[in-house]
């Protein structure tokens, strides 16, 4: 068997081991020579095996990557379902992905998605470096120190913008309401923030912020309740503003603290059938009127919170229009380490919302502005005070 043949027979095999993981059989592949195979019968896969022969063939630049080669074609196919939260996830970006929901890494501290095609900022996480270094929601990245960011996939704009602690990242970004370009130098550090601060503010209210709905933050938020109620506070803000969301078990348990047993939390929508997600009780704020503070970085998990709140009558929104990502993601781990993040279905509100790219609208709107942020001016926090006086 010469060497050719013997890589070629690997790569197989490697297919054979993915196409497992993805839902496939071995005699999907052996009948490549066939025409169509399954998984639809309608489908013809045979310009895959040609084009394989061609590069092995007559690709003059160096050895051939076959696992490089699976991955490429696996994420290409991902990739052609045009939807921004489906990703293909190699090993190593599955074990980043991990370190990230576990809360700590080095990075500028920011969720990213696409919106209208663009690189966005969804948020920038509290005390982050790239908070500090003046990133806002609804930034447009244009530019990753060299690298142009128009059509980029999420994955490879995570890793050109994660870095070591101490090492530096150049965005390019355009600001709505800003005519030019703007140049944000950003150094890397430790991410791990807190994700519920609370404090009593102006004649005894309590004043929550929930920067994430990550694994730790309803040990996080029961501890602050414990307090809370001790001061016997006679209101309470509860600030999502920049709040990228997060786990579905972490929404179910923070809602089920404010919402009576049996009151729907949220929907899924998976198309052909719909799934309600229910409060387990424990409604532990009964009577205490609640504000929700919101704008365009508060995105998934903490709109759907701050939906089934508004949609019950038990908070008032104020702020700014949610970002609007109404789609839930589930993580498919594969037998190789390699995973994928795939979109199962719509969130939709108690009422039956569809929230996908409309968003939920504040009860009042407050606008915070560029110059707002600058000078430290939080309108949206004085306008929900103003509520309970």
């Amino acid at each position: 068997m010469n060497e050719k043949s013997f890589k070629k027979i690997f790569f197989i095999s490697l297919l054979i081991i993915t196409s497992f993981s993805l839902g496939f059989t071995v005699s999907s592949f052996l009948n490549e020579k066939n025409g169509p195979i399954y998984p639809n019968e309608n489908v013809d896969i045979s310009v895959f095996w040609e084009t394989l022969g061609v590069i092995e063939d007559k690709y003059a630049l160096g050895p051939l990557d076959y696992e490089d080669m699976v991955y490429g074609a696996t994420s290409g196919m991902v990739d052609s379902l045009q939807d921004p939260y489906t990703i293909f996830l190699s090993p190593s970006d599955k074990e980043e992905f991990d370190r990230d929901m576990e809360g700590e890494f080095e990075g500028i501290g920011a969720e990213i998605g696409i919106r209208d095609e663009f690189l966005t900022i969804i948020a920038p996480l509290k005390d982050s470096p790239a908070e500090k270094a003046g990133l806002l929601p609804g930034d447009k990245v244009l530019k990753i120190d060299e690298t142009e960011a128009i059509g980029i996939d999420i994955m490879e704009a995570v890793n050109l913008i994660r870095g070591e602690k101490g090492t530096r990242v150049v965005l390019i970004v355009r600001r709505e309401g800003l005519g030019d370009l703007k140049e944000i130098e950003i150094t890397r550090d430790t991410i791990k923030p807190d994700t519920v601060e609370w404090k009593i503010i102006d004649n005894n209210i309590a004043y929550i912020e929930v920067s994430q709905f990550r694994g730790d933050t309803v040990r996080e938020f029961d501890n602050s309740i414990n307090d809370i109620i001790i001061k016997e506070p006679k209101g309470m803000i509860i600030d999502l503003r920049n709040n990228p969301g997060g786990y579905v078990s972490t929404l179910n348990s923070m809602a089920s603290r404010f919402l009576d047993r049996g009151d729907v939390i949220f929907i899924e929508d998976f198309g052909d059938e719909k799934k309600e997600y229910k409060a387990t009780g424990g409604k532990k704020f009964a009577g205490i009127p609640i504000v929700i503070l919101i704008n365009e970085g508060s995105a998934s998990a903490s709109e759907i919170f701050a939906g089934a709140l508004q949609e019950k009558g038990i908070a008032k929104l104020v702020g700014e229009t949610t970002f609007g990502k109404g789609l839930v993601q589930e993580v498919e781990e594969l037998r190789d380490g390699s995973a994928i993040k795939v979109t199962i279905a719509k969130w939709l509100t108690p009422n039956g919302v569809d929230i996908n790219k409309s968003g939920i609208d504040p009860d009042i709107e407050v606008e915070l502005s560029f110059e707002d942020y600058v000078n430290e001016r939080d309108p949206q926090l004085e306008r929900a005070l103003e509520l309970f006086n």
